[in-house]
């Protein structure tokens, strides 16, 4: 034989030289959950290794974070009071808007993600407006404009719109140029489907909807060709970075979404992703490290430029002291 394949895959140091894709610490943002009030350091049970964090402890994490070489992080609030329209999601001090000022003052070199959103803020724990057991997609623009515009003059230097509402971006892309900050970076949730995997998410973050389900705005899990859609279009409202959500069980949209993409591409291996692995691992299924390390070069592989994992301090370590070997 002539050309025999297995040539290159004898070492690792071979294997690591040609390996197809490659992952790094710049590529991770890590998820943190931010809980108003005061000196709060929480484990959250449906999430193993996980907390919630107050904004006055939140700089615990992100020197742990700057440690590891993770340099993004995503935040998500977890209110003291909830209403009807989610008033604490856009007010100046709200629980993320002080967690932003006091972790971009502290760390002014880390990259702050503002998730924004409705559900965690609203009594109903819906993503938008209601009437009646509908969600206004018009009116609930009004309300993710101010949350994005609060975040930005918080410090946020990226606001996340996670809620699936058509024309979201173009709203909050005019919003933020309104008030003057024109360089702020949109990273839309473009290809957000109604998924079974954010059960530990809605636990963490006290989000679930109170009735019903999101299925009459997130995407259905059948389709493709809708989430190239839905990103073309957010692409073209401005968005300067456009998501796919779950990840892991949807790599064949993720890759799609890259080839038709001229922004960055990332992705978010959800809760349920995580804490299935988390549990695996726990029983002695599967080797822990080379599961979370696979799970990440399968998204990286399918085309993500940008990474949102629980295991971004993990990984990034791992990455760090070489521990990562295929």
């Amino acid at each position: 034989m002539i050309v025999r394949p297995r040539r290159l895959r004898q070492t690792p140091a071979i294997r690591n030289m040609v390996a197809e894709t490659r992952l790094s610490s710049d590529m991770l943002v890590y998820p943190v959950f931010i809980r108003e009030g005061h000196g709060i350091l929480e484990d959250i049970p449906s999430l193993p290794g996980q907390k919630r964090y107050s904004p006055d402890t939140f700089p615990r994490i992100l020197e742990q974070m700057s440690a590891a070489g993770v340099s993004s992080v995503l935040l998500f609030g977890l209110p003291e009071h909830k209403d009807e329209v989610g008033t604490g999601a856009w007010e100046e001090n709200g629980v993320i808007q002080q967690a932003l000022r006091i972790g971009k003052k502290e760390f002014p070199n880390l990259t702050f993600i503002g998730d924004v959103c409705m559900c965690e803020y609203t009594s109903h724990g819906h993503c938008g407006i209601l009437h009646g057991h509908e969600v206004d997609n018009d009116e609930t623009l009004e309300y993710l404009t101010r949350i994005a515009v609060s975040q930005a003059a918080a410090g946020a230097d990226i606001v996340a719109p996670s809620d699936m509402m058509d024309g979201h971006v173009a709203a909050i892309r005019a919003g933020l140029d309104a008030a003057g900050m024109k360089n702020k970076i949109i990273f839309s949730y473009a290809v957000k489907y109604a998924s079974a995997f954010y059960g530990p998410f809605r636990d963490a973050a006290g989000s679930a909807p109170a009735f019903g389900d999101r299925r009459a705005y997130q995407m259905d899990p059948r389709n493709v060709r809708e989430g190239l859609k839905e990103a073309e279009i957010d692409i073209d409202e401005g968005a300067d970075l456009v998501m796919v959500k779950p990840g892991l069980l949807y790599l064949d949209v993720l890759r799609a979404v890259k080839e038709i993409s001229p922004v960055p591409v990332g992705t978010y291996c959800v809760s349920g992703e995580y804490a299935m692995i988390k549990a695996a691992a726990a029983n002695g299924r599967i080797d822990e490290q080379r599961a979370v390390s696979e799970a990440a070069f399968s998204l990286a592989r399918a085309g993500a430029d940008v990474i949102i994992t629980y295991s971004a301090l993990d990984l990034a370590r791992w990455l760090r002291d070489g521990k990562i070997a295929f």
